[in-house]
């Protein structure tokens, strides 16, 4: 990832919704999380495991927003689809709620059948901000999370052209955008190829009862890397003019 990239921001809330998060002020919105495993809410046996998701909702006042993450392991914008999962949200949405849409880390194992072309990836969230849309709800497009890859001393990008395409998206819906791919790599970068280690699921044998063999993941998050990962997320609300920022508080995540 080269240092002239830049991470784009774009976020914005159609006025419309302003007069209808107004009248619902008395009731909390609701934040949906679409994505994979990056994100999802972990089981006990999986822990210290943590998806970024779970770092959100400390992070707003809860009689204004509710985070309701519907993320899960291994799943892709096709899979996510397949399984009913993604018409469970939309379902569910009332004028005035958020969806955060990220995924992109299965999607790009073509090779399987999880996986999706990037022109079928890109489809896939154009209908997603359609549909998202068509309740008077906000979309916002997520990059998929930086793996921790090292080479030479540089961070390596491993997601191929699925970033490319969620901007291409982003731009051509003129949707709500945050580039977590370049923002999590800043991350890294700042912690280094050994001490971002820390960030990761990294256990050595017999330190953790769920790990007895110890794993090194340099996918999935530890609390640490959660944390971090969703504070350059709410970085990035913070300094928008999106009006879910106003619902935003002190949290460890924040700090």
């Amino acid at each position: 990832m080269t240092t002239s990239t830049r991470a784009r921001v774009a976020l914005s809330i159609p006025l419309a919704l302003v007069s209808t998060l107004a009248l619902r002020a008395a009731s909390p919105i609701t934040v949906y999380i679409a994505g994979d495993s990056t994100m999802a809410q972990k089981a006990p046996d999986k822990r210290p495991e943590t998806g970024w998701g779970e770092a959100l909702q400390p992070c707003f006042d809860s009689t204004a927003v509710r985070i309701a993450n519907r993320a899960m392991n291994g799943r892709s914008t096709r899979s996510f689809v397949g399984e009913g999962r993604w018409k469970a949200i939309t379902e569910s949405l009332t004028p005035g709620d958020y969806v955060l849409i990220e995924f992109g880390h299965n999607d790009e194992k073509v090779t399987m059948p999880v996986g999706s072309s990037p022109a079928d990836f890109g489809a896939n969230l154009a209908r997603f901000v359609d549909d998202v849309r068509a309740k008077r709800a906000t979309p916002v497009l997520l990059t998929p999370v930086a793996r921790r890859k090292w080479q030479d001393g540089a961070l390596v990008d491993t997601h191929g052209e699925y970033p490319g395409v969620v901007r291409a998206v982003a731009k051509e819906k003129r949707v709500a955008f945050v580039d977590m791919t370049e923002l999590s790599a800043r991350v890294l970068e700042r912690y280094g190829p050994d001490s971002s280690a820390k960030l990761f699921l990294q256990l050595e044998p017999g330190e953790n009862v769920n790990y007895p063999s110890g794993v090194k993941d340099n996918t999935h998050f530890s609390p640490t890397g959660a944390r971090e990962m969703a504070g350059v997320f709410l970085d990035a609300i913070a300094k928008s003019d999106v009006t879910l920022r106003a619902a935003m508080r002190s949290c460890p995540a924040r700090r």
